[in-house]
């Protein structure tokens, strides 16, 4: 039974060591057009990545909610209304800030107008709830993205991103609230 084994691993150790021992055959041109000496090289400078810089946590919340717009641009204003069916301002606010930043909102305007911290129109940034006296007794909310620029349900148009200095909300602004988003590294 040895005997047996004996001669099938003699022949594959020999083949094996046959394969490792065999001479280079390579030309001589071979060798002249592929020889590689480290030293005949210069150094060369290391070239700058051309990656994207990280984008800033303001950045991303931007973007997140310029996303937002446009998973719910043109669904209708519905007062009382919490789906893509129709919509009213406070729902909208309510749903993006429960669904994309985590934090529990009130649901009624009313409520989210003192929900955070008070600040000034100059303090505003991303994700800050900005509040109107649409008339008497009405009040609107919308969240801010950037360069007056904000978020909401609006009666006539649905959702909609309009600017603060438009003709209808620059003599309607009433206040602005900043609520602690996890990121926030500013007092």
């Amino acid at each position: 039974m040895k005997r047996r084994l004996l001669l099938p691993y003699s022949l594959t150790i020999l083949t094996m060591a046959g394969c490792s021992m065999a001479p280079d055959q390579t030309s001589s041109e071979d060798t002249a057009s592929t020889s590689h000496n480290p030293a005949n090289e210069r150094l060369q400078p290391a070239k700058p990545s051309k990656s994207k810089p990280t984008p800033s946590p303001t950045d991303l919340l931007t973007e997140s909610l310029y996303q937002q717009h446009q998973e719910w641009k043109g669904i209708p204003y519905r007062l009382g209304g919490m789906s893509r069916r129709g919509i009213d301002c406070s729902a909208l606010v309510y749903l993006i800030y429960r669904d994309h930043m985590g934090i529990e909102l009130p649901r009624t305007t009313r409520y989210q107008a003192m929900a955070g911290e008070a600040i000034n129109q100059g303090q505003l940034r991303p994700g800050d709830l900005v509040f109107f006296r649409t008339g008497r007794r009405g009040r609107h909310v919308g969240i801010y993205i950037e360069n007056g620029k904000f978020l909401h349900a609006s009666v006539s148009k649905g959702v909609t991103i309009s600017h603060m200095q438009d003709y209808y909300w620059k003599n309607r602004y009433w206040r602005a609230r900043r609520l602690a988003l996890e990121f926030d590294d500013d007092p």
